[in-house]
């Protein structure tokens, strides 16, 4: 049924920009888990860029909302999707900014694990963001239900390796700077779920 609305195309584009910036600025999140500490400054830096223009996105996206008579998708999944996928860079970018923050120590195996999970939920949502302007809704609901496996995933990983941190890390200052760390990442995957969900109830809406 989408292929029979009134299809304004930068919509569509910018879903995508903002989708795929959330995919650059996770796979610098998991190359900033894995690189030494004199790396991290740019790796952080660089996820602040992308948060920014994320947010120019998300702006744009809200702007042309409110002077378009005609959208290609309903108001309010519009606007709660552009939300949405603007909250998930700024949870990476969260992270990032812990990082420097805290000055944090090695990265536990954990954190990396982590990292690496949602950088893979994001190229899920990606894989779905990018067929939406064509109504391919078994592919965007397989995406979502990935995406959904891998917050699962990144549960278990949670779990089991921030028991692991309060067994090993002596340091009590470290193991506060590590938690909230991996809280924050954990949450990540939370608002990945929650784009998910979002693209779900999109696709069943215009099957």
């Amino acid at each position: 049924m989408i292929r029979l609305l009134p299809r304004d195309q930068r919509f569509f584009e910018l879903f995508t920009r903002a989708a795929t910036l959330n995919v650059e600025a996770a796979r610098a999140l998991r190359e900033l888990f894995a690189t030494t500490m004199d790396k991290r400054s740019y790796l952080v830096e660089s996820i602040k860029r992308v948060e920014h223009e994320a947010d120019d996105i998300t702006h744009e996206l809200v702007t042309r909302l409110d002077k378009s008579f005609i959208t290609p998708l309903d108001r309010e999944d519009i606007h709660l999707l552009a939300s949405r996928l603007d909250d998930v860079v700024d949870r990476i970018d969260g992270a990032a900014r812990r990082i420097a923050i805290f000055r944090a120590d090695h990265a536990p195996t954990g954190a990396g694990i982590l990292a690496d999970v949602i950088y893979r939920a994001t190229e899920e949502l990606l894989k779905a963001v990018q067929v939406l302007k064509n109504g391919r809704s078994g592919v965007m609901i397989n995406a979502c239900i990935e995406v959904k496996r891998l917050e699962e995933e990144g549960d278990s990983v949670y779990a089991e390796w921030l028991g692991r941190l309060f067994d090993e890390e002596k340091d009590p200052i470290a193991l506060m700077k590590w938690k909230e760390i991996y809280d924050t990442l954990e949450k990540t995957l939370d608002q990945a779920e929650d784009v998910a969900n979002v693209l779900e109830s999109i696709a069943i809406k215009h099957s």
